[in-house]
């Protein structure tokens, strides 16, 4: 018998005191019933968790350390720390950070050394354990340090700042991803075809359009995806066949919001993006803004609409507007970093400013134009007045002869030219009037005047 079934307080107090909870299942939510029990049937985290990544290799080889996973709400933190119990042959204690104070964690770590000391392994598991105060995580430390458990510990916040730096030190953290709406469709397949733990006795009915929807409004969440599903399966009405069908209907009356006509690999997607890249590229802010957040609403992938803004200010503002293409990244690492519904903000800004900058696609047809003579006229050896010379064979045959050293000039420019012959006086960047652009425009026609006139300053 564990140690663990004679301590003096009810398991609610620190979670479960199991791998298994005691629940019994058909009172499980279903978020609960659907974790997997193998790796195998663990979806996502390849990065991590993918055949013959380190930590699925010490998971299979009973050879783990303590360790914290930083990750969002439904990615799998709890999940993977009970399959690491159940699959190295440990005692589970679950601590809630909400529930648990310093007299529990004594009283656990206490029968943990009694454990160890009779050669068996427990893992403590601490959710949200940027919850504990320092007091709360000083009390794990000792028995970190003395081998008396295995410590894992789960936060959606960064442990940088919400873990104490002694337990930090003695811990490997592991970053878990957002689960990608593909993923979770497929989490919300099996929970529709399980009968043993899912919905699969449920006669449920919902199409690969319904399951997206859920899986976008979730937002990489899978907990909060499988309590869509539940509650919608509870609230479906049985046809004439005996069917549940949860239809677009339904789906809105639980989400209580609209559900946006959207294809995300169809028409519709290609009808929506093009309608926000002209919209910018005709200077209409007002546009830009609503179909974004039409996108955004219908489930598009923020990062998607981030990089194709990374595209717009380049190929329809170039040099204009040189900032453009700053504030698009911005906006993608401003996302990436806050995430949804905040960092949605910034990526406003980007379309609004794209919007408002002064348009030129000089940039994008000069590399047209280049990249087409790069194809289809003949690949010329470099001239060798602007190869290097790193050893004395290239200098005697030529190479570097003839350089001119434009900073040996007064005016920093030399009539040298730099392209193959075959290509000698060919323009390609015709820079416009507009924004920054102008400046560009009466700087190249200056250099061209002093390459018809250079003079040696030294």
């Amino acid at each position: 018998m564990s140690l663990f079934s004679k301590l003096p307080f009810t398991p609610s107090a620190l979670g479960r005191a199991a791998t298994e909870p005691d629940v019994p299942a058909a009172n499980q939510p279903l978020a609960e019933r659907m974790r997997p029990r193998t790796l195998d049937a663990f979806i996502g985290q390849e990065k991590l968790l993918g055949p013959g990544k380190p930590l699925r290799a010490q998971i299979e080889s009973d050879n783990i350390g303590s360790m914290i996973f930083w990750g969002p709400p439904g990615c799998g933190k709890t999940t993977l720390a009970r399959l690491i119990a159940r699959l190295t042959r440990s005692d589970f204690v679950s601590f809630s950070a909400v529930l648990s104070g310093i007299k529990e964690i004594k009283v656990v770590m206490a029968a943990a050394e009694r454990q160890a000391h009779t050669g068996h392994r427990t893992i403590v598991f601490v959710d949200e354990v940027h919850r504990f105060n320092k007091a709360q995580q000083d009390a794990f430390l000792p028995h970190v340090e003395a081998g008396h458990i295995l410590f894992i510990g789960a936060t959606t916040e960064n442990p940088s700042f919400e873990v104490i730096s002694p337990l930090l030190s003695r811990t490997k953290v592991y970053v878990l991803e957002p689960l990608a709406a593909p993923l979770i469709v497929e989490l919300l397949r099996r929970a529709l075809a399980d009968k043993d733990h899912g919905l699969g006795n449920e006669n449920l009915e919902a199409g690969e359009d319904i399951l997206f929807r859920i899986a976008s409004f979730a937002n990489g969440d899978a907990r909060a995806a499988y309590n869509i599903i539940e509650l919608a399966a509870r609230s479906a009405p049985l046809d004439s066949g005996g069917r549940r069908a949860i239809t677009p209907e339904l789906l809105e009356d639980i989400l209580q919001r609209k559900l946006l006509l959207y294809d995300k690999d169809g028409e519709e997607h290609y009808n929506l993006i093009s309608a926000l890249h002209k919209s910018v590229r005709n200077s209409d802010p007002d546009a830009a803004l609503y179909w974004l957040a039409r996108m955004i609403e219908s489930g598009e992938d923020p990062l998607y609409l981030a990089r194709r803004m990374v595209r717009m200010a380049s190929e329809d503002i170039g040099l204009a507007e040189p900032g453009a293409l700053a504030v698009t990244l911005a906006a993608k690492d401003a996302f990436d970093f806050i995430g949804p519904p905040e960092g949605y903000l910034a990526l406003a800004q980007a379309a609004v400013y794209l919007s408002l900058a002064p348009k030129s696609n000089a940039l994008y047809t000069a590399y047209g134009e280049a990249l087409n003579d790069v194809r289809n006229t003949e690949a010329e050896p470099v001239p060798l007045h602007i190869r290097n010379a790193v050893t004395g064979l290239m200098k005697n045959i030529g190479y570097g002869a003839g350089y001119q050293y434009a900073h040996d000039f007064e005016d920093k420019v030399t009539d040298m030219p730099c392209l193959p012959e075959n290509l000698a006086g060919r323009v390609y960047y015709k820079p416009t009037d507009q924004g920054f652009e102008q400046r560009l425009r009466q700087r190249l026609d200056e250099i061209r005047k002093l390459k018809s006139r250079t003079v040696p300053g030294s």
